[in-house]
Order: C-alpha cells, then structure tokens, then sequence
C-alpha cells in the first residue's frame, strides 16, 4: 500500500501516513475551506489501510489549531482507528503546548468519546 503524504499550508495541515511502519501522523493548522473535501483522501486512504494493517498503528497528532468542521473529520479519522482494534494495537499521541489548554482540552474530550488508547503529550516551547 502507498504512503500518504499531503504537504500543509497555512490553512491544512501537513498529512504523513505511513503505511509500512504504522505510523500516521497529522501537524500543523486545520482551518481548511472544506474539511469534507481536504480530509476525502485521508478517509479513503484510511479505508484501504483498515483491510490490511501494520500491527501496530500510532497515529500522532501535533495540531496548532483546528476548526469545527475539522473536528468531525478527526472524529471520522479516530473511528477508523477504533474499528481496527481487533487487527492492530492501536495508539493516539494527542501533542499540545504548555500553554494551549483548548488543545489540551479538545484531547481530553475526544479520550472520553473515542475508544482506542490517547496519550496526552506535552510539548514544551524552547
């Protein structure tokens, strides 16, 4: 299976799913015109890798910002990944800054709705 790679912009984030490694990670700014649109081919690629996952699948999530359409994409992305728990250990990595409790919070709402294992991770400015 290919790798996903879509370069981020002011507006989308940078988008590096690695199929050999289990790896899928999404970072940057979600504030996309249409998150519909922008998150169809993370969705469909997602869709291939549950037919035949890596073992184990840690997906990591290093998000500035994100808006609410984008939330529902996320949303759609961690029930992908709550629907593979019988084939593959599954992981979140939620990143937040110090100093970015909505981030932080939006972490902790979604360990409350989605079930498959988020690890909060505190990212510390330099």
């Amino acid at each position: 299976m290919e790798n996903l790679t879509l370069e981020g912009s002011a507006k989308t984030p940078t988008v590096s799913f690695d199929s050999d490694n289990g790896v899928l990670e999404l970072k940057g700014r979600s504030i996309p015109e249409n998150s519909i649109e922008f998150y169809k081919p993370v969705i469909n690629w997602l869709d291939s890798y549950i037919t035949d996952p890596n073992h184990h699948t840690l997906l990591v999530i290093k998000l500035e910002y994100f808006n609410t359409s984008s939330s529902k994409c996320l949303v759609e992305i961690l029930r992908r990944l709550e629907s593979l728990k019988e084939q593959s250990i599954v992981k979140v990595k939620w990143c937040y800054e110090e100093e970015d409790e909505d981030m932080q919070e939006s972490g902790e709402d979604f360990k409350e709705i989605i079930k498959v294992p988020i690890e909060m991770v505190l990212v510390r400015e330099n």
